[in-house]
């Protein structure tokens, strides 16, 4: 082959490389470049925060759940209290007379109703009041029954004036010495109703004396015996007494720089080591200080129907000093700090969500949210450390 046609053919597969270099480099251009690998889709920020639970699990962790509500929020003041009896609710069961125990009817801690029997008396000084009567009320009617005849005889003019007058005199006479008798009786503390019914008594009892409860309450004290003599120069007077334990009294030891701020009427709590609180009011505010303990004197009246306060204890009280509306109050322990914020757990649907709130006032044991938190929404109210440090670790095992 002639070096002409070398050359021509040479030239003829450089431009058909050249063509083929330009038409790749063509398509590599047109050709779209496949879109990148989506990013894995963003976590919501509140699964990062939430607590996957059931509510068999809720139950075997213990963790209360409440409904976050409005509330008030009451600042209080704490001071020891100590119970006593209501002096008004005491009563001395005592004997008006001298004699002897002949029964005691009651044990201590026995309850005992208004009116009721405690105690019977033998009574020398009874007998004799009783005896009086019984005459003065034979002789009362026998003197009535002859002015009743002579005044009958005198106004169908069949017997004097003056006798009439003195039958009259007479039985004025024997019904004054019946109503002293029945005085005496009454001064001996009888009632209507055993006066009554003296004159159907058999003559042994003439000389015994019910001795009767003054006051509806429990016995506290025993005094006499069967037996002893009382009433009488040196002896016994009382046999009993009786407390109404329904309502009783805290004394309250305020320190002298909170004295100010305590007003009658104002509410107490007392704190019970049981978890149980008895509500009541304060009705005395002593202006003095003692020097001893630098604290004032506080009364409180606190109901006691279940007779679960006992005189002589030692009690923690709260004094409510002022109130302030919450749009939304929630227990303190409900409240976490979570680096380094303050949270709380809201219910879902899977279990519990980690939610940063804005705290405002509180009080010892409540506090008000500002925001984060609406009303109506259930959080968790108790165990809720639990949660806090399976919000780090993971979801709650199973039982």
């Amino acid at each position: 082959m002639s070096r002409t046609r070398l050359y021509a053919l040479a030239s003829v597969i450089a431009a058909c490389g050249l063509l083929a270099v330009w038409l790749l480099t063509s398509r590599t251009a047109s050709t779209p470049k496949p879109a990148a690998a989506p990013a894995a889709a963003a976590k919501p920020a509140e699964a990062d925060n939430l607590v996957k639970v059931s509510p068999e699990q809720i139950e075997a962790a213990k963790i209360t759940v409440i409904h976050a509500a409005a509330g008030t929020l009451t600042r209080v003041l704490s001071a020891p209290a100590a119970i006593s009896t209501d002096p008004d609710r005491v009563a001395r069961v005592a004997t008006k007379v001298a004699g002897s125990v002949f029964e005691m009817r009651k044990k201590l801690g026995d309850r005992v109703a208004l009116g009721e029997v405690v105690a019977v008396l033998e009574s020398r000084e009874v007998a004799d009041a009783k005896s009086e009567y019984l005459a003065a009320v034979v002789n009362h009617d026998l003197q009535s029954k002859l002015f009743a005849r002579e005044k009958g005889l005198f106004e169908k003019k069949i017997t004097a004036e003056q006798l009439f007058l003195k039958a009259k005199t007479t039985f004025t006479e024997a019904r004054l010495r019946l109503d002293l008798a029945r005085q005496k009786l009454a001064a001996l503390d009888l009632a209507d109703t055993e006066i009554a019914a003296l004159p159907s008594q058999p003559l042994p009892s003439l000389r015994r004396k019910d001795i009767r409860a003054p006051l509806a309450g429990r016995i506290i004290e025993r005094l006499a015996v069967l037996g002893q003599p009382v009433g009488g120069e040196g002896q016994t007077k009382e046999l009993y007494v009786i407390s109404d334990l329904s309502q009783v009294e805290a004394e309250l030891a305020v320190p002298a720089a909170d004295l100010p701020l305590v007003r009658e009427g104002q509410t107490v709590t007392l704190k019970n080591s049981d978890g149980k609180d008895f509500t009541g009011s304060i009705v005395y505010v002593n202006a003095m200080i003692t020097r001893e303990t630098r604290s004032g004197q506080v009364m409180a009246s606190i109901p006691n129907p279940q007779f679960a306060l006992r005189p002589g204890s030692l009690l923690q009280a709260e004094i409510a000093l002022n109130a302030a509306p919450a749009r939304v109050k929630i227990p303190r322990a409900a409240v976490l700090s979570i680096d380094n914020e303050t949270c709380v757990f809201v219910r879902t649907r899977d279990g519990f969500v980690r939610r940063k709130v804005e705290l405002g006032a509180s009080d010892g044991d409540s506090v008000e949210i500002i925001s984060g938190l609406s009303p109506g929404e259930t959080i968790a109210a108790a165990n809720v450390f639990i949660l806090k440090a399976e919000l780090i670790k993971g979801t709650i095992p199973e039982e």
